[in-house]
């Protein structure tokens, strides 16, 4: 069966009788659908039409010490939220990515080793604990991640990092041949749902209610960043810019020298927007490959406004680009619609290293 608009009122029953979801994940899952539909023919990418290193777009800077005065009030309006639905599946390992792999380090005593989020809490830490700040660490998991992170988590009871957790939406796989949701004809385990990719962190925040909370304490801004990069440290050089600019929404950028899967900033009808692997046609993926052409890479390390968010979540105004993921799972054609973060990029502003 083709997917087309006239599918969207069966998909709807079958979805209002799923009564694992929430009402926010029906309204949420059949809004992600409704856009697919509506733009399936429309979806790619015409690479004819995009200009790449666009320079109005990047905004060049190096990072500066921030005076020691100011950077306690700096901090105590931030908000670390680290990307942690994910499962190492791709390297063999069935656990949250982390906590999948521990490192030794010289200075660390730790007969173990430490994984990505030990050294998480550790950054965080020190930060409270140099500058008398308040820092709180968010981690948002997904229902594959959730039950590991919660037992691992309390063994930073002692820690100076408050750390909060979240889960993001649960949406059910499509079979694709009939357009229906998989839960709906049996596939009740695990394998017949999905996260809908990290995009989903926004309604997702809001939904918690974590949003509103951290609003309430005075913090403006967020720190995204995935729980696997270690890469990923606060900036205050960034932060400091986006308070003093009213800058709502921040992504780090660098050179392209060696990455060949991960997206990219175009310039594409006339409007900043940012390029997945999967956007991009057959015919043209070697290209989009091409560090020559491409030579932005996004780190998915993105800084944004919280009142922008909850405008913006509120009005319904988060229009991502959707990433269709076609899948076979147990011989069985599955699609699941996705949304990346650094999609919602509003601006021209991203760091560039």
């Amino acid at each position: 069966m083709a997917a087309t608009t006239e599918n969207l009122p069966r998909l709807k029953s079958a979805v209002d009788g799923l009564t694992e979801m929430s009402e926010n994940e029906r309204s949420g899952f059949i809004n992600l659908v409704s856009r697919y539909l509506r733009f399936l023919y429309s979806l790619s990418i015409n690479l004819l039409l995009l200009f790449l290193s666009d320079t109005r777009m990047v905004f060049m800077f190096i990072t500066n010490d921030v005076d020691v005065s100011e950077t306690k009030n700096l901090l105590d309006k931030l908000v670390v939220l680290k990307l942690n639905g994910g499962l190492g599946t791709t390297m063999g390992c069935t656990c949250p990515k982390g906590v999948t792999f521990k490192l030794k380090l010289v200075g660390y005593r730790s007969s173990d080793g430490l994984t990505f989020l030990d050294l998480i809490v550790i950054q965080i830490e020190n930060l409270n604990n140099k500058y008398g700040c308040k820092v709180p660490l968010v981690l948002m998991n997904s229902f594959n991640t959730h039950d590991d992170t919660q037992k691992i988590v309390e063994k930073y009871t002692n820690s100076n990092v408050d750390i909060h957790t979240f889960n993001q939406s649960k949406y059910p796989r499509v079979v694709a041949d009939e357009f229906v949701p998989w839960p709906s004809k049996g596939k009740t385990d695990k394998d017949g749902w999905y996260p809908p990719g990290h995009g989903d962190v926004f309604p997702s925040l809001m939904n918690s209610g974590k949003l509103d909370a951290f609003l309430s304490q005075g913090k403006e801004y967020v720190f995204v960043a995935n729980s696997d990069n270690l890469g990923a440290i606060v900036d205050l050089t960034i932060l400091k810019h986006l308070i003093q600019n009213k800058n709502e929404y921040c992504m780090e950028g660098c050179l392209a020298l060696a990455d060949v899967k991960g997206g990219t900033l175009i310039s594409y009808e006339g409007k900043v927007q940012l390029l997945e692997i999967a956007q991009v046609p057959d015919e043209h993926v070697n290209e989009f490959k091409s560090i020559e052409k491409f030579k932005i890479f996004n780190t998915n390390n993105l800084w944004v406004n919280l009142k922008a968010i909850k405008k913006l979540v509120e009005a319904d105004a988060l229009k991502m680009e959707i990433i269709p993921n076609p899948k076979e799972v147990d011989e069985v054609k599955v699609l699941q619609l996705e949304t990346a973060a650094g999609a919602a990029i509003v601006g021209k502003i991203i760091q560039y290293r």
